[in-house]
């Protein structure tokens, strides 16, 4: 098939004159009016000949760097991602076919092309073997234990209830959601108490995004929707029964609704399916507002159970069903724009709360008025970054703050594990350990490690937590807050599961918050996202990464700093200094969130505080050991620690007027981070929205046109109420560069003025992404957090034609034709090539080409000798480097010592019009004769 690589094929050589990478073709289109854009990497040319699968394609702003993958690439939640080394690149646009990806280029040099790597979570995809397994921190020999096991809470959520449970199913007809052409499934399974009395809270489970379909036929799976013959859908909604069934004995409501429909659409979603997540979820609701107030049209299992009271409602999602439920949050309080939401009814419910489990947050676009708690799996082989971190730490400053954000790190958890219907032994489906250890096992995650927790385990833990969120946020029952919020106490009913948290919001106070008007000596402020190795926070060579300084869009982004502090001799002073003394009056103690490195082993360090009249006080001192980890882990995670304000007070330290914080490292060496500190004290307060404005970006699809520059406003849209300040980020698609701006927006108009320029010509193309993305920096919130203009090609793809060069030689030299353009294209054009049986004589055979030539194009070896068009998986292609206007095609062939006939082989290609519509092209033959 004569193909334009807008989704980027990789294809097998089959010219040395043509720069490529072995490989199978199956392209799919993957059309601009309804893809993702891709992310830009920071730089594009690459020095040197390209690994396997992997091409560097176009030209200007249409350069891409595309990998195919020989077979699917398994349904993750976090997708996949580039990477030079370690040095994060993007995330690309990936094909229907679950093969190809693309990601946008600038021109600058990328590096050694050996440094490319195609990652899901922490696993490589492009090569085996790829990963590193080096303990992280400073001191390798250890893996860090807890010197003393913390407190047990004065109250146990994992506590079984006292109420009886029923089970059942529901399915009510699909619905159609903005921008899917199949609709999605409206099913879901309840447990709730049979003898609680009076209306019962609701909690709702939504599950991440795993494969859809199974066949029962070994390990096959896939990521169709709806499934095709022979296979059925995968009942990951059903994996939470032990969570639902614990909640429903303590009283709730429980339903856990399916969302197969909407994994098996979202990669056509420019927000991978957040909006359409939160439709689904809010189209649930409805229907339970509806059956509150009128049970008895409610199905059976609903009717035999307890009344759903829709005014205290918590929501727990996992992967990228956390990032969905935490955008029904949103959207019940903002409501989205109507073309983008599949629900526009009434909102008739309250959520009090969200659960949030190794969840994504591509938008790192938190409600903040909502409280949450995410659990951060330590051995996440999936969302490996932790990037769910960002749904506390992204929270400050965007609002009032009152509501409770809490990080739960669980040590020795995977991702899949909270789902039953994720985990092997348990699953109906094929299921599998998400932290893969391959042939070199991690002495932290692998199964069997020390630190490791058992499926069982884990899951026990994770029901206990998600019972003390909503203890917490929708029962009131401040007694379980510590261990939630960073105050140092287990739950017993975790079992041996390590378990440590931190927060922000509720009752703190903001003292010195780096990414403010700080300064500091003895220690630098760094920048948590910044490729500039001096800037940022963890250099390139660090062993793991660190779920604050998760990556976004961008490779750098201004207003996210940290303080980093490297000492070689104790006593070594570092003071963070406020442009403005801040008041902390009120508080109780003093909290900070420190990061010491992963594996070592009682840091000391003293915390004192100075106020404006040059009052000082050490408040006392902290003891911290680090996280497990190794280099695939995120390990250097913020840990909370509190010391009592009273000794500030004895020396007279003024705490409406403070103005700096000094931290005295009381060991030989070592390295912390700073991420903030606060004032604190006990509580949980009443939270209520504030009045915020919404932005939404959306995408203008536009056409090149044949000549000259046209101007064109992205669209940005602001709803909701009062005014506040985002910031703004737009790619240039020549460079790759991204520029950012503060704006403020406000409600009702037309929002900020975000324009580009699109160049008109008249050579067939790929379509060109302006990319815009919006972050909420104060009094706002996002909602499609990016969007921009894509310029559709225009022009027609240029007619093919293939002639002999040398289609008739002699064993040992090379077959040749050249195919040729009718007009060079700004885009790489392929054609499918299929080896047909030969009409008459004999074919040329696997024994009679070169055997790398084979290997390449089909994986098979010569022997036993069969004719090549009856080797299966042989898969070769042609292909037009774009600006040129033809290449050779060359089949190579081998001489030998055996007297034989004449042998032919026959090709024919397929190419597209470029509307789509494929064609059989033109048919040639080679023919290979023995020397003289």
């Amino acid at each position: 098939m004569f193909r334009v690589r807008r989704t980027g094929v990789v294809a097998a050589v089959l010219c040395a004159a043509v720069a490529g990478s072995p490989g199978s073709t199956q392209a799919q289109e993957n059309t601009a009016g309804t893809a993702q854009s891709a992310g830009h990497a920071s730089a594009a040319a690459v020095r040197g000949p390209l690994p396997a699968g992997w091409s560097v394609t176009g030209g200007g702003a249409a350069r891409q760097l595309v990998w195919r993958s020989d077979r699917p690439v398994p349904v993750t939640d976090s997708g996949v991602a580039f990477y030079a080394g370690d040095r994060f690149l993007g995330r690309p646009v990936g094909a229907p076919d679950g093969r190809s990806f693309r990601l946008a280029l600038g021109p600058a040099p990328l590096g050694k092309p050996s440094d490319l790597q195609a990652r899901t979570g922490e696993r490589r995809l492009d090569a085996a073997g790829g990963e590193q397994n080096r303990p992280a921190g400073q001191r390798p020999g250890l893996t860090a234990q807890p010197s003393t096991r913390l407190p047990a809470n004065a109250v146990d959520p994992g506590k079984p209830g006292t109420y009886r449970t029923a089970t059942g199913d529901y399915a009510l007809a699909p619905v159609r959601l903005p921008g899917f052409p199949q609709p999605v499934e409206m099913r879901a399974v309840v447990v709730a108490p049979t003898d609680a009395p009076g209306h019962r809270p609701l909690a709702l489970f939504l599950h991440g995004r795993h494969a859809t379909c199974y066949t029962g036929r070994g390990d096959e799976t896939g990521g169709e929707w709806p499934c095709p013959a022979g296979a059925k859908p995968i009942p990951s909604y059903r994996g939470y029964l032990a969570d639902q069934k614990l909640l429903a004995s303590q009283g709730y409501v429980t339903v856990s609704v399916a969302a197969n429909g909407v994994n098996g659409q979202d990669y056509a979603a420019e927000d991978g399916g957040a909006q359409a997540r939160s439709s689904l979820v809010r189209q649930h609701l409805a229907r339970w507002a509806d059956w509150s107030a009128h049970p008895a049209a409610a199905p059976a299992i609903v009717r035999r159970t307890a009344v759903a009271d829709l005014s205290r409602v918590l929501l727990v999602g996992h992967s990228r069903g956390g990032e969905g439920v935490n955008r029904a949050a949103m959207d019940s309080l903002y409501r989205a724009p109507a073309d983008q939401d599949g629900y526009r009814g009434p909102v008739r419910w309250h959520i009090r709360g969200t659960v949030l489990i190794g969840p994504t947050v591509f938008g790192q676009n938190p409600t903040p008025d909502v409280p949450s708690a995410t659990i951060l799996p330590g051995c996440d082989g999936d969302v490996s970054d932790l990037q769910g971190e960002m749904y506390a730490d992204a929270t400050r400053g965007v609002s009032r703050g009152a509501a409770l954000h809490s990080a739960v790190y669980l040590v020795g958890a995977d991702h899949n594990f909270f789902n039953s219907e994720w985990t092997p032994g348990q699953a109906e489906a094929p299921a599998e350990d998400d932290f893969w250890s391959g042939d070199r096992p991690d002495r932290v995650c692998s199964p069997g490690a020390a630190t490791r927790l058992t499926a069982r385990q884990q899951q026990t833990a994770g029901a206990t937590y998600i019972a003390a969120a909503a203890r917490l946020f929708v029962a009131g029952d401040d007694r379980v807050r510590p261990l939630l919020d960073g105050s140092g106490r287990r739950a017993p009913s975790a079992g041996p599961a390590r378990v440590l948290t931190h927060a922000v919001g509720a009752h703190r106070t903001p003292a010195f918050l780096p990414d403010g008007p700080v300064s500091t000596t003895g220690g630098r402020l760094c920048e948590e996202v910044d490729d500039d190795t001096a800037e940022a926070c963890l250099g390139t060579g660090t062993n793991g990464v660190s779920p604050h300084f998760a990556r976004w869009e961008t490779s750098a982004e201004p207003g996210r700093r940290a303080v980093a502090l490297r000492w070689t001799a104790s006593g070594s002073r570092v003071r963070v200094g406020a442009a403005r003394p801040v008041s902390i009056a009120g508080s109780e103690a003093l909290a900070l969130r420190l990061i010491v490195p992963p594996n070592t082993r009682d840091n000391r360090l003293d915390i004192a505080l100075a106020d404006a009249s040059g009052h000082r006080a050490t408040l006392g001192r902290v003891h911290l050991d680090g996280l497990p980890g190794t280099s695939r882990t995120a390990s250097y995670w913020g840990q909370e620690v509190r010391l009592p304000l009273a000794a500030a007070t004895r020396a007279g330290v003024d705490l409406h007027r403070v103005t700096a914080l000094e931290i005295v490292p009381r060991t030989p060496s070592g390295q912390a981070w700073l991420i903030d500190s606060w004032g604190w004290r006990p509580g949980t307060p009443v939270v209520r929205a504030a009045a915020l404005s919404r932005v939404d970006l959306g995408r203008l699809i536009v056409k090149e046109g044949d000549a000259g520059v046209r101007s064109y406003r992205v669209p940005v849209r602001v709803t909701g109420h009062g005014s506040g300040t985002v910031r703004l980020f737009v790619v240039d698609p020549d460079t790759g560069r991204t520029a950012s701006r503060e704006v403020s927006v406000r409600p009702g108009g037309t929002g900020p003025e975000v324009r580009v320029e699109v160049r008109g010509n008249t050579r067939f193309g790929y379509d060109v992404s302006h990319d815009v993305f919006v972050k909420a920096v104060h009094g706002a919130v996002i909602g499609a957090h990016r969007g921009g203009v894509t310029a559709l090609n225009d022009d027609p793809v240029p007619t093919l034609k293939v002639t002999p060069a040398a289609a008739r030689a002699a064993e040992g030299r090379p077959l040749t034709w050249r195919m040729s353009l009718s007009s060079a294209a700004d885009a790489d054009i392929q054609a499918d090539l299929a080896v047909l049986p030969s009409t008459g004589g004999a074919e040329l055979s696997t024994t009679d080409v070169d055997p790398r030539w084979l290997r390449q194009n089909s994986g098979e070896e010569p022997l036993p000798s069969r004719p090549l068009s009856q080797v299966r998986g042989l898969f070769l292609f042609a292909e037009v480097p774009a600006g040129r206007t033809s290449t050779e095609i060359t089949v190579p062939t081998l001489a030998d010592a055996v007297t034989e006939p004449e042998e032919t082989v026959r090709l024919r290609a397929t190419f597209s019009d470029g509307s789509g519509a494929t064609h059989d092209g033109p048919e040639f033959t080679g023919t290979v004769y023995d020397p003289a």
